[in-house]
This record gives structure tokens, sequence and C-alpha cells, in this order.
């Protein structure tokens, strides 16, 4: 496919002017969003999505969970679309440019390409997809993983938020459920524009991220199991401290992730202890080790040595252990092509820029199964997200939907 000409760029004011209006809808507490997966501002900022797009002459089709792909024609009836997006769902205390930049780059595009009258051979659709936050109805990345074949759409529409309500029976409370069947359409690419959600572009002034690699993901719950006692009268010696032991294997768990560094972490976030009283000695630790990492044997290697050494230290101890799989995926590797094409936009319009691989998950992980995929990244201040304070500049944006519009626009073809 030609390449577009580096004359070719987005306006970079009515991006964000987008971004500004789509983030009135759940304003948050402290000038963020709070516009989660199937509530009523969801479904206001779905409504508000559409009316752009019918503007900019799109057609809107909706599956059977709500994913939203509004399609401008190509030239070619029976070339495959090259899809672009990403999610417009944020956390409850959400920024405003976390999945929503995705989302609304691919409208941009769309209104540039319109207003120069440039057509391209194949389609380009613009995506919405549903419940990419994870954070109302677990898992993350729920409605592109049932489109991408990993998860059962039926098991999708049952999971339950902390109210007991169903994510089902929430679609079609707002009216969101479409009828085509999801995961029926087939692409010629996917391309994903998304804050870095780390402070290595902006630490290093690079403009753009070429995302090479999104991380695998392995979560082991582990329990361990002591013995509750008063914590002044029992002797030092004859306690089973669980929470002890718990401290002794978060210890391993760092060092572990340290002896592969700097491509792995590895950390717990969820953490409880039993009976949590402040004069009885834990006699009971559950946590969740969380252990990330570009390669799969790094992931098997972190998880078999924390295993080990929670055993060894639980033995010594005198305590038992026992441990689950909690979720987890394997590392991506994001299509050659696609990502040449990023990184060959960036060159051309002259934006600095280095590869990165994706600490978080992001819907563009599960696609990269089903059609050729790659991502863009722009900075974000301090690296910060899934907070309001979440900021970025007009001029990030613009940087990175510029270099999103030239590999979407050279995948598609330009017809001359």
């Amino acid at each position: 496919m030609a390449a577009p000409g580096e004359n070719l760029r987005i306006n970079g004011d009515r991006l964000w002017d987008s971004l500004m209006e789509m983030a009135k809808i759940g304003p948050g507490v402290a000038g963020g969003n709070n516009r989660q997966t199937l509530t009523d501002e969801d479904a206001e900022g779905r409504k508000l999505f559409q009316e752009w797009c019918d503007a900019a002459g799109c057609t809107m089709g909706v599956d059977t969970l709500g994913n939203m792909f509004a399609r401008r024609e190509g030239t070619d009836a029976d070339a495959l679309p090259v899809y672009v997006g990403s999610h417009l769902d944020t956390q409850p205390t959400g920024g405003k440019y976390d999945g929503v930049l995705g989302v609304l780059s691919g409208l941009e595009i769309v209104r540039t390409l319109n207003d120069l009258g440039i057509k391209t051979r194949h389609p380009i659709v613009v995506t919405n997809w549903t419940n990419e936050e994870g954070t109302r109805f677990a898992p993350a990345m729920l409605a592109s993983g049932v489109f991408a074949g990993v998860h059962d759409q039926a098991w999708a529409e049952d999971r339950e938020d902390a109210e007991g309500k169903k994510f089902g029976a929430e679609l079609d409370r707002i009216g969101w459920r479409g009828d085509e069947p999801v995961g029926a359409r087939k692409m010629h690419a996917f391309f994903e524009l998304h804050i870095e959600q780390g402070p290595i572009l902006e630490a290093e002034g690079k403009d753009i991220g070429v995302v090479t690699h999104g991380q695998g993901l392995s979560w082991t719950q582990v329990t361990i199991h002591g013995k509750d006692s008063h914590t002044g009268s029992t002797p030092m010696p004859l306690r089973k401290n669980a929470g002890l032991a718990m401290a002794r294997v978060l210890e391993k768990v760092e060092e572990i992730a340290l002896s592969h560094a700097p491509d792995a972490v590895g950390a717990a976030g969820h953490i409880d202890i039993y009976p949590n009283s402040r004069n009885v000695i834990p006699g009971k630790a559950v946590f969740t080790v969380d252990f990330r990492s570009p390669n799969i044997d790094v992931i098997s290697d972190m998880v078999s040595r924390m295993k080990a050494a929670a055993q060894q230290i639980c033995d010594d101890m005198g305590m038992e252990v026992e441990f689950e799989v909690a979720g987890g995926f394997d590392p991506v590797e994001f299509d050659e092509t696609c990502v040449t094409a990023v990184r060959n936009a960036a060159e051309r319009l002259g934006y600095s820029h280095r590869n990165l691989i994706s600490g978080a998950g992001h819907d563009a992980c599960w696609i990269n199964r089903v059609a050729p995929t790659a991502m863009v990244m722009c900075p974000c201040v301090d690296g910060l997200s899934h907070n309001e304070a979440e900021e970025i500049s007009k001029e990030w944006a613009t940087a990175g939907t510029d270099v999103l519009m030239h590999a979407v626009v050279e995948t598609a073809g330009i017809v001359e």
C-alpha cells in the first residue's frame, strides 16, 4: 500500500474538543470520570458517540454484547475493513483519556479523511468495545474477549456486579444490545491508540510508543493457614503467625521479580488477613501474587519459584499453604506488519519514538488472536492512570492520532 504524505494531519483542536465534550458525561468527583460500563452514563456516552458517527457519514452496527462499529465505506466492497478503536467505559475514579482517546481518535481519522476527500480501498470501522475496564463486571476486556473466542457469551452475560446485577440484564436495561452475532465480523487489521499508563515515554521525552508486545499475566491466590492466638500472651517461639509468613513470601516475590529486571514485575495487590483484629495474631492470610512479563517462560519461572519459596517458608514455620490460579493470560506479540506501519508513520511524521511493551491489558491483546493488530501509545503525565488526576497534553494526543491515522490509512490503502 502507498504511504500517505507527511502533510496528512488530523485536526488536534477538534479531537481535544471532542475529548472534553465526552468528559462532561459521567463526571468524577475530582476532575476525571465515572462512566462505568452499562450504567446510564455509559448509555449517554454511547449516544453521543453514535451522533458524532452519524454526522461523519458512518453507518453503525451493534452486536449482542453492545460492541459498537461505525463504518466508513471503502471503494472495494469485498475488501475487509481496517478497524480502529478502544473503549468508552471508565474506572469509578477514572481519567478522561484512558480508552476514550482510542475511540475518539478513530472518529477524528474519519472526520479528517472526510474533510480532505480522501478515499480508501478498505472500509474503516471505528470501534467501542464494551466493558474493557472490568471494574463493574469482571474480568477486564470482557466483550472483546468474547469476540475473540476467549470467553463464552453466556458466561459473560452472567457476570454480576457488587449489587448482584447481571451484565446481560444491564445491557438490556440501557438499551444497547444489538442484533449482530458477536465475533462474526472479519478484520483486515486492528489498531488501538492508548495512553501509556506508565512513565517511560514522558521520562525519555518520546512522542510515540510503538507497542511490540503485551505483557503476560499470572495471578496466583495464596492461602496460608496459621493459628489465631493472643498477641500479648502467646510466647514468640510458639506463634504460628500467618501474617509474618505472608510478609516473608512477599519479600521473595520482590526478589524473584527483580531477578528478571527490567521486563518483569511482581507484587500482591489483594491481601486479606484473618481475623484482622488488633490483639489477635493472624491465623490466616489470603493474598494474590501478580507476576507479569512479555516472556511466558519468565512468568512460569517466577510462579514456580514463588510457590517453592512459599512452601519452604510455611514448612519451616509449621504452617500449611495452598495455591490457586486466580487468572491470567499469555504474553502478546503484535503483528510485525502492523507494528512496522506504526513505526514508519512516526518516522514519516518526524515524531520521536521508541518500542514499548504494554504493562496493562487492552482490547487489542484479545483481538490480536483473530486479526493482525498493533498499538500506538502516547505519554501521560507521571505515568498516572486509573486515577482522576490522569492527564495528557493536546500535543501528545495529536501526535498519537497522527501516527494512528497514517498507520490505518496506509493499511486501508489510499485511492488516488
